[in-house]
Order: C-alpha cells, then sequence, then structure tokens
C-alpha cells in the first residue's frame, strides 16, 4: 500500500489542481472561496471546543459537514463528476432556519446593534459569523464568473445569520447580557 503524503511538490510554483484536473494560481478565486470556507470550517471547529451545550456541538459537527460539502462543490471545475460528490440540499437551510427560529424564541427583542464579546464562546461565534460572511461575499463574487451551486451561496447567507443568533443564545444560556452599541454623537 502506497503511504500518503501531505506534500505533492506539484504546488511549489504557486499553483494548485481543481477538482477536474485544471491547474490554476493559488490565488484563483475558486481558490479563494474554498479557502475561505476551510477557513471557516477550523473556526467552527474551535467554536465546538468551547463550554457550549452538547446540542449546539453535535449542530456545528453537522455544519462543518456542510462547509466541506460546499468547499468540494466550489472545487469542482470543467472535467470534475458532481455525481461523485456530496451535495446541498434545501433541508440543510431549513435546519438552520428552524435553529434560528428556536433560539430566538428564547431571546430578549433586539433592539440595539451588538457588539462582539463578554465570553470566548460568543466571540468564537461573532468569529464564525465573520468569517462566513467574507466566504460569502467570496462565492457570490465567483458566482459573477463561474457556476455556483445556488444553495450554497442560501446556506453560507442563512449560516451567517445562525452564528450571529448562536452568539446571542450562548451569551443569554451563560446569563451574560448582549453588550449594546450606542452610537457617540
Amino acid at each position: 500500500m502506497e503511504e500518503w503524503k501531505i506534500y505533492t511538490k506539484t504546488g511549489d510554483k504557486g499553483e494548485t489542481s481543481l477538482l477536474g484536473g485544471r491547474r490554476v494560481p493559488k490565488h484563483h478565486l475558486k481558490i479563494e472561496a474554498y479557502g475561505t470556507a476551510d477557513e471557516l470550517n477550523a473556526f467552527i471547529g474551535l467554536l465546538r471546543d468551547q463550554e457550549i451545550g452538547a446540542h449546539y456541538k453535535d449542530l456545528l459537527l453537522e455544519i462543518q459537514d456542510r462547509v466541506f460539502t460546499a468547499e468540494s462543490l466550489l472545487a469542482c471545475d470543467d472535467g470534475c463528476q458532481p455525481e461523485y460528490l456530496p451535495n446541498m440540499h434545501e433541508d440543510d437551510i431549513t435546519l438552520l432556519e428552524k435553529e434560528i427560529d428556536k433560539m430566538n424564541e428564547a431571546l430578549p427583542e433586539l433592539k440595539h446593534f451588538i457588539l462582539p464579546g463578554g465570553h470566548p464562546a460568543v466571540s468564537h461565534a461573532h468569529i464564525c459569523r465573520c468569517v462566513c460572511r467574507r466566504a460569502e461575499r467570496i462565492i457570490t463574487q465567483l458566482a459573477e464568473h463561474d457556476k455556483v451551486d445556488e444553495l450554497v451561496i442560501r446556506y453560507f447567507n442563512r449560516l451567517s445569520d445562525y452564528f450571529f443568533v448562536l452568539a446571542r443564545k450562548i451569551a443569554h444560556d451563560k446569563g451574560i447580557p448582549d453588550i449594546e452599541w450606542r452610537a457617540r454623537v
């Protein structure tokens, strides 16, 4: 059995391969899109490692799976056979919406912008939200030039909303009030 090595030596000149075989610069928009999604996935893992409820941890693991699925779809290029890749489903978005609604029922009404912070888990959720928004911006930019599954775009949009509400819910669960932002005028 051949040993699998992390280094291939094929990217030493600043290029990498997309699924389908085409070589592109490492700064290519597709690479930026799935690389930022991968960064988000790492931050979700960090959030999952925090002192939060088991339900959140379980759902975050499922979200990580969906983000990895999105990474695969974003890396797919001409010549790639998407039928051999995992795919996104409408139910993935519906799950996020149901979770958002359920958490919102327990939260006080939001009357002001809030500042991230108050507890490390809250801050980690806000970092996930910010990285998710960046991934969404890059993915929508990619969609202007390349085919991107519409469910991937919608998933990242809803996912950033989920992280915002999750940050508030974690704070609420820990008895930490929202840190309201009040404009200095």
